[in-house]
């Protein structure tokens, strides 16, 4: 990275798992099937991908399990970084040391359970960032699709992940901290059938489909 790239000092990181059969979005597998729900999110990687690559910030996957050969996934050359930690705020955490000690001046961090985030929220996240400690995105689970900082706080210790208080209780760490929050516009992620029915609706919108074509094409497939 040089000094005369700004954007090139941003990591957008993807926190990703290897899409295996049962292995992933195994709550919605219970309504549609693990293949299907698999399939799906392959198609969720494949779009983020897409959108992402070769673009003003540099695109980090942060992939789980350690073992599986997730470069194999994307584009030769592109960045794959371990997610390793006890847990998964361990291994956020873990993420944000790793790439602020690599000289990245921001990082914004996203969930592959919500390829629909929108690059007006992530430019928004990015801004927010001039006048703020953590910027976060909250889901309309409990949990947050987004999370950006400049440093590497610890906003994750203490906190249990997969509940219906992680964001609040990930604000009320931060302000603890006297770190300043900028909230974004909350949207789902994609772990349940209903969220399906909502994610099928956004792309009855030619905006989406365009986003998210790989994505499209599995759920028309399904008709």
């Amino acid at each position: 990275m040089t000094r005369t790239d700004p954007f090139r000092r941003t990591a957008l990181v993807i926190m990703a798992r290897y899409p295996a059969v049962g292995e992933v979005k195994t709550r919605l597998a219970r309504a549609v099937g693990a293949e299907r729900a698999c399939t799906l999110y392959g198609a969720f990687l494949r779009d983020l991908e897409a959108r992402f690559v070769g673009q003003r910030r540099t695109l980090v996957w942060a992939y789980f399990p350690l073992e599986r050969d997730f470069a194999a996934l994307v584009a030769p050359g592109a960045r794959c970084l371990p997610q390793t930690g006890r847990d998964l705020g361990e291994r956020m955490h873990h993420c944000f040391q790793q790439l602020i000690a690599d000289g990245f001046e921001r990082v914004l961090m996203i969930g592959a359970d919500a390829p629909h985030v929108r690059d007006e929220w992530l430019d928004e996240a990015d801004t927010a960032l001039d006048d703020v400690d953590v910027v976060l995105g909250p889901s309309d689970d409990g949990g947050y699709y987004l999370i950006a900082m400049k440093a590497a706080h610890d906003v994750f210790t203490g906190i249990a992940m997969s509940t219906p208080r992680v964001f609040a209780a990930t604000v009320a760490k931060a302000e603890h901290s006297g770190l300043r929050v900028h909230v974004l516009p909350s949207t789902f992620d994609v772990d349940e059938e209903a969220d399906v029915v909502r994610l099928r609706e956004l792309l009855a919108r030619d905006e989406y489909t365009r986003m998210l074509p790989a994505t499209a094409a599995v759920l028309k497939s399904w008709s």
